[in-house]
């Protein structure tokens, strides 16, 4: 038992070095850390605005009301008329792939767009008010959730509009029928 008890601080030791190597380092999660442009140059005029369509209402990502962040907020039963002036901005590679509210992956390439109360999908023309550019993109997701933007478009989106590298500004949206 004594050699044992000997050893006892070096086996403390040995432990607790283990333990620290195997600790990971904090990381955020997806709504603290920054995104990025996905990677690859692309013919950015080569990408078509979405074509309005009628669609079915989603199966997912139209529950109302719903609550993100302790702010609650409900779905439109319709996009007809729906207009709005405020800030957009864009996410790009970190939702890459990832599920949109629709349960679609999330394509960066894609014109598509995040609103908190557009029925999924509608389709909306989207003005940049800066240089007067417009596309027309299909809402698929539910975002965004800062205060005072009013839609998130995808990279290609937001590039084809004139803001990908400034990453917000201040846009008109209109729904299409």
């Amino acid at each position: 038992m004594k050699p044992l008890l000997r050893h006892l601080p070096l086996l403390t030791m040995i432990t607790l070095l283990a333990a620290r190597s195997t600790h990971r380092p904090f990381t955020p999660g997806p709504f603290e850390e920054q995104d990025s442009a996905p990677s690859g140059v692309r013919d950015w005029a080569s990408i078509p605005d979405a074509k309005p369509k009628w669609e079915p209402r989603a199966r997912y990502g139209n529950h109302s009301p719903y609550e993100v962040f302790g702010k609650t907020y409900y779905v439109l039963q319709s996009a007809e008329g729906y207009q709005e002036t405020g800030i957009g901005s864009w996410y790009g590679k970190k939702f890459s792939g990832r599920p949109t509210s629709s349960q679609e992956p999330y394509d960066p390439y894609a014109m598509t767009a995040a609103h908190k109360s557009l029925p999924i999908p509608s389709y909306v023309r989207v003005t940049n008010l800066e240089n007067n550019k417009q596309i027309i993109v299909r809402v698929n997701d539910r975002g965004p959730f800062h205060d005072g933007r009013i839609i998130d478009l995808s990279y290609a989106a937001a590039h084809k509009i004139g803001y990908a590298n400034k990453g917000t500004a201040r846009v008109r949206v209109e729904a299409i029928p």
